[in-house]
């Protein structure tokens, strides 16, 4: 039964999801990869729906990573595809669901036009309460280095000292800056890693390791992940 029907455990208020399996999901039918992320992003739908029904304040994604160009051309190609076939849905549906958007990432190698509807859907959703965070073309190395070189910078101009950097002060410079970080981060596929995922937000993140394939994950999935994670004891390095 789901979590939204017997009202027992609130969900955190920031889950993460690295969406993995859908290259391994698609072999086992014998179809070509592309199949297998179309199959995805349904899933993602699925779990974006029922992350909002449950009352989940931020769903962060992990939709493309810094690596993931090392792909071939055609995969790319289809996950580019489907990226924008989704984003031109949402701007059409965006006053229906009222969804924040954020881009965690270096967008500049995107092409323009899908760019465009990134920053166009960022925009547009500013005043909504309920936000998924889209990690598109992101590395947490990449991310913290971003960072440092743009404290750095400020420091050059004058307008930082190097004593002021803290946590606090760092975190204001990273893609995820106003989020708080998560409390659950679910990674299906039965693979045991971060992969460079959110490395700085989930110092204290509780890590849920499932053996389902991302397009097969379905809210009932969802439901197990929360209740490990009410099962953990989160001491903050405390006793």
């Amino acid at each position: 039964m789901a979590l939204s029907d017997t009202n027992q455990l609130p969900p955190p208020r920031h889950i993460a999801i690295i969406m993995d399996g859908n290259g391994r999901w698609a072999k086992k039918r014998g179809l070509p990869r592309t199949a297998g992320h179309a199959a995805g992003a349904e899933s993602f739908r699925r779990i974006a729906n029922y992350c909002r029904t449950l009352g989940v304040e931020y769903l962060t994604v992990y939709a493309f990573s810094t690596e993931n160009w090392r792909r071939s051309q055609e995969e790319v190609a289809g996950i580019m595809k489907l990226l924008h076939r989704y984003l031109v849905e949402a701007l059409a549906d965006m006053e229906k669901n009222r969804v924040r958007f954020r881009f965690f990432g270096d967008l500049s190698r995107l092409t323009p036009e899908l760019r465009r509807l990134c920053l166009d859907a960022e925009r547009r959703s500013e005043e909504y309460d309920v936000q998924v965070n889209f990690c598109l073309n992101y590395g947490g190395r990449d991310e913290i280095v971003r960072a440092a070189r743009a404290f750095c910078q400020e420091v050059a101009e004058g307008k930082r000292a190097p004593e002021e950097l803290t946590e606090e002060v760092f975190s204001e410079y990273l893609y995820s800056s106003g989020v708080p970080d998560p409390e659950l981060i679910i990674r299906p596929s039965g693979e045991k890693r971060t992969s460079n995922f959110l490395l700085w937000q989930s110092a204290y993140s509780e890590y849920v390791f499932m053996n389902v394939l991302w397009p097969d994950f379905t809210p009932k999935d969802l439901d197990q992940a929360i209740e490990e994670y009410h099962r953990r004891n989160r001491r903050f390095g405390g006793t």
